[in-house]
């Protein structure tokens, strides 16, 4: 699959009549304000203006721009809006794991307005935020509940940058904005996303560009602010791309690996038979800023009888030396008739003093929000699941 270039024009959502500015990337807004007839010798100035109003303090109307022209902002405010997706469902899991259905808006070629998961986990003293890149996902992995949905397409960059926002207004992350009404276990923190990972539904790396222009919005100075050593891209392996994001992103990078041969990542990872393990390492040894201080984390999910063995553990240390590395086990999070279960505990704490004694650091990710489907290998947006809306825990998004 060939990334599409990054969309830095404002797309007409069908049946709506005014499309959004939240998200757009600073050539975005600049052709929006362009569109809107601010005079060329205005742009940048007026640019700068909107990204921090929009990106900064989080303004969801034009009228709290206060440093902009009444009459420009009632120009805007004709054209554009501040939206951000729809929430179609919000679940809060028994462990403050929170969960959003969005609906973005359809483009003109699609049937029916898509739909995507995004999912906010929250710590004592910091916050992450596992984001979508596409709408559904083609790799396939066969214990991944997201690899069942067929890919509708690639999110456009806004489309990306908006989960951010939105995650952002839910749990009041904006500056003097409230904490929400149902804040049981957010961060005791000034901030309370503090990471974002790219761990959601789709493969990154094929939406490449889209997802770079995204997180250079996400990384600005001057709006969002999210530290690039505090962002993760996760992917499955698709190796010609891995040393390109090391050159052009400067963010965190995390591998799927889950085996430690060619013939079971083939079954658990098809895309290994397009690019092997071997082939894989490689691009991790090489990639650009590697080093103790910035390592690569390799994902393993633990599977019962499939790949938690003594010996794979060894095998695992074997692959990985001489790449600075911490290697997350997890343990594998079930989900509607899978063919896998999850590795017994005694068996998840031998395989991990394994790794430990062989000096990687191997924390086991403690799972999150499975009671909502919202850990990790269980996001699926399909319409003709399971509404959140229908079931006991869901909250009402306005709410």
């Amino acid at each position: 699959m060939v990334s599409a270039a990054p969309t830095d024009t404002i797309l007409q959502p069908a049946g709506l009549s005014k499309p959004s500015l939240a998200g757009l990337t600073r050539d975005g807004l600049k052709a929006a304000l362009a569109a809107a007839g601010v005079p060329e010798k205005q742009l940048r100035m007026r640019v700068g203006q909107l990204w921090g109003w929009i990106y900064a303090h989080g303004v969801t109307s034009f009228d709290q721009m206060s440093d902009v022209s009444k009459e420009l902002r009632r120009t805007l405010a004709d054209l554009y809006t501040l939206d951000r997706p729809e929430i179609v469902a919000e679940q809060i899991s028994v462990d403050g794991t929170r969960k959003w259905l969005l609906r973005l808006p359809k483009l003109g070629h699609e049937a029916r307005a898509p739909e995507i998961e995004t999912v906010y986990i929250p710590e004592s003293d910091r916050g992450t935020l596992c984001i979508s890149s596409q709408i559904g996902c083609t790799l396939n992995c066969s214990f991944c509940h997201t690899g069942t949905q067929r890919l509708v397409r690639n999110l456009e960059a806004h489309e990306i940058v908006a989960q951010i926002m939105l995650a952002r207004d839910r749990i009041g992350d904006w500056p003097g904005s409230e904490k929400p009404a149902d804040g049981r276990l957010l961060p005791n923190a000034e901030r309370k996303i503090t990471n974002v990972v790219l761990m959601g539904m789709g493969e990154p790396l094929y939406n490449f560009d889209n997802v770079k222009a995204a997180m250079d919005v996400a990384s600005d100075d001057a709006g969002l602010s999210l530290s690039k050593r505090r962002i993760t891209l996760s992917t499955s392996g698709v190796v010609p791309e891995i040393p390109r994001w090391g050159e052009e992103s400067g963010t965190m990078l995390a591998i799927s690996l889950h085996a430690t041969n060619d013939a079971l990542r083939d079954e658990l990872v098809p895309l290994n038979r397009k690019y092997p393990i071997s082939e894989l390492l490689e691009a991790c040894r090489n990639y650009p800023g590697l080093s103790n201080a910035k390592r690569i984390t390799f994902e393993y999910v633990m599977l019962k009888g499939v790949n938690d063995s003594l010996a794979d553990a060894r095998a695992l240390v074997r692959l990985l030396a001489g790449i600075p590395a911490k290697i997350n086990l997890i343990p594998f999070n079930p989900w509607p008739n899978t063919k896998y279960e999850c590795s017994d505990w005694q068996t998840i704490e031998r395989f991990a003093d394994v790794v430990n004694r062989a000096g990687y650091a191997s924390p086991v990710r403690t799972p999150r929000g499975r009671d909502i489907l919202a850990a990790c290998g269980q996001l699926k947006s399909e319409s003709v699941k399971l509404r959140a809306s229908a079931r006991p825990d869901a909250i009402d998004p306005a709410g």
